[in-house]
């Protein structure tokens, strides 16, 4: 069943990154409100995000390192456009498994649904419009918020 949401979700996701191809009425997409700042800014956007994403990701690896999380790298699949958009709440499920021997319920519970909810507000991010764009600064904020718990559980586990 894992696969099929995987396999299913990556499609429609890839359908809804691509809609400016087959629906350019829609609008531009992220790489179209990313092209309204002039290059080199743009990027530096784009470079940026994903260098923040990598800091992510090695903070993610190491919080599952010292909770004994089977395979730990697998956090790095968020790199791995379109299929992250779904993967994202598996590696979220996986390392929340992990980490709930090593913190409180509600810590675990807290860092969980920050984690579907930034997972969950980067799936509306693909939507055209405001709803979109609304959509990818909720995720944006939640992300911010889970990292810095993140930071703080593994404070803890020292």
């Amino acid at each position: 069943m894992r696969t099929v949401v995987r396999v299913l979700g990556t499609l429609v996701v890839t359908a809804l990154l691509t809609y400016p191809l087959w629906a350019p009425e829609w609008g531009t997409g992220v790489l179209g409100e990313i092209a309204i700042v002039p290059f080199p800014g743009n990027l530096a956007i784009v470079v940026g995000f994903f260098g923040l994403v990598a800091l992510y990701c090695a903070t993610l690896h190491r919080l599952a390192t010292r909770t004994g999380m089977a395979r730990p790298a697998s956090v790095w699949w968020m790199f791995a456009i379109p299929y992250n958009f779904i993967e994202d709440f598996f590696i979220i499920e996986r390392v929340a498994a992990a980490l709930d021997d090593h913190a409180s319920a509600v810590t675990v519970r807290t860092w969980r649904l920050l984690g579907y909810g930034w997972c969950g507000a980067q799936l509306v991010s693909v939507l055209p419009g405001e709803v979109g764009w609304l959509g990818g600064a909720v995720a944006l904020v939640l992300w911010v918020v889970h990292w810095v718990l993140t930071v703080r559980i593994m404070r803890r586990l020292r």
